[in-house]
C-alpha cells in the first residue's frame, strides 16, 4: 500500500523554513522514500511570508505540490493565518505556543502548539535553531524518518562545527512532542 504524507513548512525568511524542508526531504531519501521539495519565498529575502513543501512515499509521485498537508507547520502569525485557511480537518498544525491558533478553523483538527522559538532560544542556546527545533518535532508526530536518516541529513546540511548543538535542538524538538499536552480544537 503506498502512503503519501505532505508536509508544508512555513514561516518568515530568515527562519531556515527552506532548508527544514530540504533536511526533511533529504533524510525522507535517505531512508528510500520518494521525495519532492519545494519551496516559494516573497521577493523580501528577510522577514518576507516562506513557505517548504515535502512530499514523501513509498510509491509513485505523480503530483509534487501539497495539496492536503498531514502536517502544517506554522512558525510566525503570517504564515498560520495565511496556510490555515481551507485547512483539512485531519491535517495537524503544529505551531510555536505565542501564536494565536485562528478562529473557525473544522472541527477535531489536531493543534500541537508547542514552545519552539523558546526552546532555540533558551535551551539550545541559538534562535537560528528554531528550524531544526521544528524538524524534530515534526518528526516525532508523523513518526516518518528514521532518528539515524534525520540526524544524517541534518549533518550534511548545516555550518561545520555546529553539529552538537543542531543534534540537541534535533532531540529537544522531539522531546517537546513527547511531553507536550497537545490539543485539539
Amino acid at each position: 500500500m503506498t502512503t503519501r504524507t505532505e508536509i508544508r513548512i512555513a514561516g518568515s525568511g530568515g527562519q531556515g523554513v527552506v532548508l527544514a524542508g530540504v533536511i526533511l526531504a533529504e533524510a525522507g531519501l535517505i531512508d528510500g522514500l520518494n521525495v519532492a521539495q519545494t519551496q516559494s519565498f516573497g521577493p523580501e529575502a528577510r522577514g518576507g511570508l516562506s513557505r517548504a513543501e515535502v512530499v514523501l512515499t513509498d510509491g509513485k509521485i505523480g503530483f509534487y505540490k501539497v495539496r492536503k498537508p498531514t502536517l502544517l507547520l506554522a512558525l510566525t502569525q503570517q504564515s498560520l493565518d495565511q496556510y490555515t485557511k481551507g485547512i483539512h480537518e485531519t491535517s495537524i498544525v503544529m505551531t510555536d505556543e505565542s501564536l494565536e491558533v485562528p478562529e473557525g478553523l473544522p472541527e477535531g483538527l489536531r493543534v500541537i502548539r508547542i514552545p519552539i522559538m523558546k526552546t532555540a532560544s533558551e535551551e539550545v542556546g541559538r534562535a537560528l535553531t528554531a528550524n531544526i527545533v521544528a524538524i524534530g518535532a515534526i518528526n516525532k508526530v508523523l513518526s516518518l524518518i528514521s532518528d539515524t536518516a534525520l540526524k544524517e541529513a541534518v549533518g550534511m546540511h548545516i555550518p561545520q562545527g555546529t553539529e552538537e548543538l543542531n543534534f540537541k535542538a534535533l532531540e529537544l524538538g522531539a522531546a517537546l512532542v513527547r511531553s507536550s499536552t497537545a490539543s485539539s480544537q
